[in-house]
This record gives structure tokens, C-alpha cells and sequence, in this order.
């Protein structure tokens, strides 16, 4: 058999997309990124390709160009129905016309169309575009290049102009017809320490003897098996600064883009609250989709993103504290609440609420959320109990927009945080939700850990709130500075903090200093943080700050295409016009008119294809409307249930394991992987452990051995436990501290509580029989 050309879809036609080379440049905090896609027509017949492919919703699109047989060709950024309809007018005249824009429906997903493209011609396209670069709680910075854009479950009615309904044809990776390579440059004031990543690098080159520089690149063969993430350490990152760059040449003054713009970075020292906080309703809201069935690694097989989340959510509940509320809600096509409304956390509830999550199953059908979300936030409030809502999904939705409209008009009631699971996850819903909200965001694949990040964030939401959050600025006479920035209202321990500022004025002698302070109370104690800084503001030709700015102001104003009031979608259009960055209600749109050749019928349509990854089709959810659970309108309120120990689903037609003894044996968890998830199981809601055979099986001994070496007969045999099991800790978890730091906390001060004056006796008795060594300030000794 004859193949037409070496690069088929699978409709056997053409491929026109080659490679994607991408150029990045890292300076201290932030990415620049060229990205170029390299299009070849190898038919005989003038094609349309359509290539959709995923973008960190953070990313501020500023440029779109394409090189036509050497001749470069700038888009025009428009509203977008206009470029929409220039687009048609261009390519049925028979010019070349090519478009960019963000998807209707989400911000992190977007559509390249080039039009008319003539068999033997060549095009390449490129998008610019810059970035913040979050950090990560070992200081590390971190890039991601998305290769992974999974399928998006749509609900029945939805718009079907979103180009996630494109039938885009799905290739194995070897068969994958088209490359990517990427080159970066690193560079920071402070010293570049080393660079990480999960996809095979080339050496980092020090371009100096201070090692300020530094190049490294994608090695040769990438595959599209995974997103592409890049983790950055410098030799220190926790310096406050403020960078203030030049206004752009001949615009208007007073404009965006006319005057200097500052972006300020602050990372506050917030104290740890004494004593913590131990009220609060806390809510999880756990993904149990078909898609949570596939594993945490999409090269690799093992655990699946269920699996983990289980086990995070047994060191959640476990580590919350005594007095609180607490529910567990389970969507999929529809969902499921572990009780009807929040319940008081006592050792009879956690008990309960633990055997529901062992047979937790991702058996629920597609991912509606916002169902669930609304019975959330119609729910009773709980006085004195702050809500805190904390969301596990995968983030495999079409209604992003609608959703972070949901949360943002409950913003007033709860503070959310988000968790995106395994690669492919939304970066629209995921940090979208918790932005509006006042909560913060983590990514989790299969290199880090969700219980580490899910541990940090109820620390955070265990924090008080920080309050009279305020920004001041001393400037020489003459000149201002006008916040860009919304205003701050939350900041959390160990968070960095940046915002923007527009300078206006008469600008001083470059030797000239300004400052700025930022100003909070936490429990009734004023703080701030100054920071001095020359007002020489530096050039940069592509505007990087002012870029930013018009991004963090966009990602207030813009709602989406159809979600964006009608006041606010005139001001999006003008932020987005004016700073060249690009909108849900713009678009990129070049014309190359040379060609000027009539088009003989219809243009073929080639759909690039793009690699998915998502494990067995047999047990996913069938997207776009036709899941395996019947969708549901928008805003169409569904049936809450409460799980009994064992409950059918309708969606699924399957029955949940029954709590008994054979049954637990049977069914596949993850609570028995090693000693130290065995021994956080074991512990009791008020922080104490019981004496018993699992204790005695973690510490390695029997219970008579454990109660042979009690110094003090008769003495309460739970007060003994509780410090051994603290002393193990202490000697065998120290790496994973951080994921059973909050249930210590719990164990220390109910030891405090019960040991009574022979606490240091006891401790030392549980050192020797241990064989281990402790600082005994952890039991404040």
C-alpha cells in the first residue's frame, strides 16, 4: 500500500503542522515565551487547518505573527466577532488568513486557524506571550510548557462553538506527526542553583562565571507524553523588589500603555497564629468522574489519581481539629454528600465519614460541578464556623466560566482551594476558582504530592485572616502611582505577593529612590514590609510588565465570552486593544493578500492531531454531551444523596462495597502502603492513640512488650501510646513532616492535657524502648 505522504491523520489526509519550536526566556520571576508553529501543505489541494492546543491561563498573549515565504505578516488584535468575520471575507477571496484566540468556553485552551494554505507552501506562525511564574513551597519556580489538552465533559445544551467540540483526531504517540523542541534562557541577579524537570534536559550551561546566566534545552525526541515542567532555583528568591518599566513611545499619556508601570513583589513574614485556629465548616468536594480513574503518571501505570486522593483526604480529615464542622461531597454526572447537611467533627462522625471514603469509587459518570456547588453555597451557615471550601478535580470541565461565576458570587461567604489532578487538568478552573474566591492553587502530577499540598493549604485555611491589607507609596513631589492591581485582601504565610501600578507625573532624575509599604494587622498586631527602589524606569521592547498588568486586570474583568456583564465587556475590549493582550471577546487575525488566487470549491479541513492520554476508553465518561450518565441542563438542580455503607448508583448501575469485614479485605485501597499511613489511620479524632495490636504491629513490637515497658503500673495506656506514636513520628517521618505536622499538633496537646507530672518520665521511658533520639521542646518540655 501507497501512502499519499509520510504524515497521515487518521483519515489518512495530510497533516500540515511539522513542529513547534518554542524559545523561552526566564528573568528572575517571569517567562517570555516564542512559540512557532511550522506548517508545510504536502497535497495537491488548498487546505484549512485547525490546531487546538492547551496554554496556562496566566499566559498574556501580546503578539501573533506569520512568516509567508519570507515575508513577516503582523495580526491585527480585534474584537473577535469582526476577526471572525475578516477571517471568512479573507480566505473566500482566496487570500491566506490566519486567526488566534482563546476558547470560548475556557482561558487556558486555544484555536489556530490558517486558511488557504496552497499545496507546497510553507508558513510559520508565532504567538508571543508572557507569564508569572508561581512559586512553589521549596522556593523552586516553575514553568510548565503544556503538552496534554485532555477532553472537556460538556453538559447537554451548551454552546457547540467551543473548539473543544472539534473532532480532532487522536494518534498514538509514536504515530504523533509533528515535533517540539525548546531552548531556555535563565537569567537572575541572585545566582541560578540548579534547574529541574520531568522530561529528559540537556546540561545546564552557566553562560558566566557567576552563574546569573544559564541555557538549557529540551532533549532531542519529546514525545507529547506529558506536560513539559521546568523547576527553577535561585540562590535566593525571597528578596523583596519593584522593577519600573517604560511607557511605550507616541501613546497617549495616562493610558495603559503610556506611562511607566511598576510591578512590586513582596513576600511577608506573616507570624505563626498562637493559638491556631480550631473553628471552621470544612468542605471537600472530591472528583469522583470516570476520568479519576486514570493513573497519576500517563507514561507510567500506577496509582490512579482516586487512589491519592483517598489517601489525601484520610490525612484531611484526620488532621482537622476538634470542634470544627465538616462533609465530604463526591460529583461526577451527579453527586453524592457523606451526610445531609455538615456534621460536628467527633471520633463517631470521623469513624463514619473514613468508611465512606474506603469505598469511594470513581464511578460517577462525568464531571458536573456546579450542581454540587450550589447546594454548597445554598446550604446553612454555621455561626462562628467560617466556610472553607477545598475542591480535588481533575479539571476536565466545558463550563469554566459559568463555574468561577458561581464561586466568585458566593466569595463573600467561604474561601476556596483548588486542586488540579494529574496533567491536562484546567488551569482556568482550577486557579480561576480560587482567585475569586480568596484561596490559593496547586497543581499535583505524578512527580509531587497531593497530601503535601492539601496539608499546606488547611494550614493556610487554619491561619486567621489577615486584615487592613493596605499599599502606600512615597514619591518625590509630582508624581503618582495609580493601583492596577485589585485590591489585596488575603495573604497567606510563605506567599508571595505581586502587584501593579501605573506612574504617573513628571518622572525624576534616574537618581532618585521612591518606596513602597505594605501595611496588614493579623490578630490585633500591625505589620509591613517597606521596599526602596530607583525610579529609572528600564526599556523593554516587548513591554512585559505593562503586559502583565492588562492581564491581571483582564482576569478580574473578563467572565468569558458569554459570562462578561455588558459594563464590563466594553472595558475588557479597550484594556485588551490598547495593551495588545488578548481576551475571551478578541482575537489575532493576519491577512496575507499577495496570494489573491480564487479558491476552486471547498478548502479541505485538516484537524492537527493531538495526543490524549487518558487510560482505558472502556471506563471513561463519553464527553461532549453524551456521558454515561445522562447530562443535565445547566442550573437544573439534581437530587442530593447521602451514602449509606451500601448504596447503588443509577449512572453506573454498579453497588458500593458493603462495610464488612470480608468486603475490606477484598477491596482495593491504599491505607495499608506503609507504616506511617497505617499509623495516622489509627489515630483518634481528639489527636490520641489507643493501644493495640495495629500500634504495636508500626512500632514493631506486641502489645505486651508495649505494656511491659509502661514505667508506671497502672498508668492510662493511651497516654503511653499516644507519646510513643509521637516519638515515632518524630524518628521515621521527618521527610513527609509537613503531611502530619496538623495531627501531631492534635496528639502534643492532648498528651499535654492527659500525662499529667510524668510526662518527661514517660518520654524518656518511650526514647529507650524506641531506641530513638527527639528534641523534647516538641512535647514543650
Amino acid at each position: 500500500m501507497v501512502h499519499p505522504c509520510g504524515l497521515l491523520t487518521g483519515l489518512q489526509e495530510p497533516v500540515p503542522l511539522k513542529s513547534i519550536s518554542v524559545n523561552l526566556s526566564i528573568c528572575e520571576f517571569v517567562a517570555g515565551v516564542s512559540a512557532t508553529l511550522n506548517y508545510e501543505n504536502e497535497g495537491k489541494v488548498p487546505v484549512e487547518a485547525f490546531f487546538v492546543f492547551p496554554m496556562d491561563e496566566d499566559s498574556a498573549v501580546y503578539n501573533f505573527e506569520a512568516l509567508v515565504d519570507g515575508k513577516k505578516i503582523v495580526a491585527e488584535l480585534q474584537d473577535k466577532m469582526k476577526a471572525h468575520t475578516d477571517y471568512e471575507d479573507a480566505i473566500s477571496q482566496g487570500h491566506q488568513a490566519f486567526l488566534l484566540e482563546e476558547d470560548i468556553s475556557s482561558r487556558d485552551v486555544f484555536c489556530c486557524n490558517v486558511g488557504n494554505l496552497y499545496p507546497g507552501s510553507k508558513v510559520a506562525l508565532t504567538l508571543h506571550y508572557v507569564q508569572e511564574l508561581p512559586l512553589q513551597a521549596d522556593g523552586a519556580l516553575r514553568y510548565i510548557l503544556p503538552a496534554i489538552l485532555n477532553p472537556r465533559y460538556s453538559l447537554f445544551g451548551r454552546s457547540r462553538r467551543s473548539c473543544l467540540h472539534m473532532k480532532t483526531p487522536v494518534v498514538p504517540l509514536k504515530d504523533l506527526p509533528y515535533t517540539l523542541s525548546m531552548v531556555a534562557t535563565i537569567s537572575s541577579q541572585h545566582g541560578i542553583e540548579k534547574v529541574q524537570s520531568n522530561c529528559s534536559l540537556s546540561p545546564l550551561e552557566y553562560l558566566g562565571d557567576k552563574k546569573t546566566d544559564a541555557k538549557v534545552s529540551l532533549a532531542d525526541g519529546h514525545k507529547f507524553d506529558c506536560d513539559v515542567e521546568l523547576l527553577i532555583y535561585y540562590c535566593e528568591v525571597h528578596m523583596p523588589s519593584v522593577a519600573v518599566e517604560m511607557g511605550k513611545p507616541k501613546t497617549r499619556p495616562e493610558s495603559l500603555m503610556g506611562d511607566p508601570s511598576a510591578m512590586v513583589s513582596f513576600y511577608p513574614n506573616i507570624p505563626e497564629a498562637q493559638p491556631p485556629i480550631t473553628n471552621g465548616e470544612f468542605i471537600f468536594l472530591m472528583d469522583r468522574s470516570g476520568s479519576m480513574q486514570c493513573a497519576m503518571s500517563k507514561r507510567e501505570k500506577g496509582r490512579s489519581r482516586m487512589d491519592v486522593a483517598k489517601e489525601t483526604l484520610v490525612l484531611l480529615l484526620k488532621s482537622l481539629p476538634l470542634g470544627c464542622y465538616f462533609n465530604v461531597f463526591g460529583f461526577g454526572s451527579t453527586y453524592e454528600a457523606f451526610f445531609q447537611d455538615s456534621v460536628r467533627y467527633t471520633q463517631h462522625t470521623m469513624e463514619e465519614a473514613l468508611r465512606k471514603v474506603k469505598v469511594m469509587q470513581a464511578n460517577l459518570g462525568g464531571t458536573e460541578i456546579l450542581t454540587p456547588l450550589h447546594t454548597i453555597f445554598n446550604g446553612p451557615s454555621i455561626s462562628g464556623h467560617p466556610l472553607q471550601l477545598f475542591v480535588f478535580t481533575d479539571g476536565e470541565v466545558t463550563d469554566t466560566f459559568t463555574v468561577i461565576k458561581e464561586v466568585r458570587n458566593n466569595r463573600d461567604r467561604h474561601r476556596c482551594f483548588s486542586f488540579g489532578i494529574g496533567e491536562g487538568a484546567s488551569t482556568s478552573l482550577i486557579k480561576g476558582i480560587a482567585r475569586v474566591a480568596g484561596g490559593t492553587s496547586e497543581f499535583i502530577n505524578s512527580r509531587s504530592r497531593m497530601q503535601t499540598k492539601a496539608l499546606l493549604a488547611l494550614k493556610r485555611s487554619l491561619q486567621p485572616v489577615v486584615e487592613n491589607v493596605s499599599l502606600s507609596w512615597a514619591l518625590p513631589p509630582g508624581l503618582s502611582a495609580k493601583m492596577l492591581s485589585p485590591q489585596q485582601t488575603v495573604i497567606f504565610k510563605g506567599q508571595r505577593l505581586i502587584i501593579y501600578a501605573q506612574l504617573t507625573g513628571r518622572m525624576p532624575p534616574e537618581e532618585m529612590t521612591g518606596q513602597v509599604c505594605l501595611r496588614y494587622t493579623l490578630q490585633g498586631k500591625s505589620y509591613e514590609n517597606k521596599v526602596t527602589f530607583y525610579l529609572h524606569p528600564k526599556h523593554d521592547a516587548n513591554f512585559t510588565i505593562h503586559r502583565l498588568a492588562a492581564k491581571s486586570l483582564l482576569q478580574v474583568k473578563d467572565m468569558g465570552f458569554r459570562e462578561t456583564p455588558a459594563n464590563d465587556k466594553k472595558e475588557v475590549l479597550k484594556i485588551s486593544t490598547e495593551c495588545g493582550v488578548i481576551s475571551s471577546h478578541t482575537a489575532f487575525i493576519a491577512i496575507n493578500k499577495n496570494l489573491n488566487k480564487p479558491v476552486q470549491g471547498p478548502l479541505a479541513r485538516r484537524d492537527i492531531p493531538r495526543p490524549i492520554l487518558l487510560g482505558s476508553a472502556s471506563v471513561m465518561p463519553r464527553f461532549y454531551g453524551s456521558g454515561l450518565g445522562k447530562p443535565r441542563a445547566l442550573g437544573v438542580r439534581q437530587k442530593k444523596k447521602c451514602m449509606s455503607p451500601k448504596e447503588t448508583s443509577p449512572e453506573m448501575g454498579r453497588t458500593h462495597t458493603s462495610m464488612d469485614e470480608t468486603n475490606l479485605e477484598t477491596h482495593h485501597t491504599v491505607f495499608e502502603e506503609n507504616h506511617l499511613v497505617q499509623l495516622i489511620a489509627l489515630q483518634k479524632a481528639d489527636g490520641s492513640w489507643d493501644l493495640n495490636e495495629g500500634l504495636a504491629v508500626v512500632l514493631g513490637m506486641s502489645v505486651e512488650d508495649l505494656l511491659a515497658a509502661l514505667p508506671f503500673k497502672d498508668y492510662d495506656s493511651s497516654s503511653w501510646a499516644t507519646i510513643l506514636a509521637v516519638l515515632w513520628l518524630n524518628a521515621n517521618g521527618q521527610d513527609l513532616k509537613c503531611e502530619w505536622e496538623l495531627l501531631e499538633n492534635k496528639a502534643v496537646n492532648w498528651i499535654r492535657t492527659h500525662a499529667g507530672t510524668l510526662l518527661r518520665e514517660l518520654v524518656r521511658a518511650g526514647i529507650g524502648l524506641l531506641k530513638t533520639k527527639m528534641d523534647l521542646s516538641i512535647l514543650r518540655l
